[in-house]
């Protein structure tokens, strides 16, 4: 089995599990309150957009089994970190406004699509 396939399986389970935190969001609210989270759909957010990337994953690495390994970095980096990234507004909106947040952003949109390209265009070129 193809490790982007492999991973995307790794992705879709995080989904899975993170599924989790959306169902005790709804069952115990006082506890994401005491836990100052201000922005529980970001929580939703987070465990949709894993599963999303799961599937992404896989049907490219399925379709494009023997990738380079540069491009399968790229697509691994930025598939982690894109959900990720709803993990810190989840706590505040403002995290947004921060340097760090901002420049791992750019970043991980970077990888995804630079990887996610180079995958096309590998694939398109056949």
């Amino acid at each position: 089995m193809a490790f982007l396939v492999k991973f995307g399986l790794i992705l879709l389970a995080v989904g899975a599990w993170t599924g989790w935190i959306v169902a005790a969001q709804l069952a115990m609210p006082q506890l994401f309150e005491r836990l100052r989270i201000r922005e529980p759909r970001r929580l939703l957010q987070l465990h949709l957009d894993y599963v999303i990337m799961g599937v992404l994953v896989i049907a490219v690495g399925a379709v494009l089994p023997d990738l380079p390994v540069w491009v399968q970095v790229l697509i691994v980096i930025g598939t982690v970190l894109n959900p990720l990234l709803f993990l810190p507004l989840a706590f505040g909106p403002r995290a947004s406004e921060a340097l760090w947040f901002r420049l791992v952003s750019v970043a991980s949109f970077a990888c995804v699509t630079a990887g996610l390209t180079a995958a096309a265009v590998i694939g398109v070129a056949g």
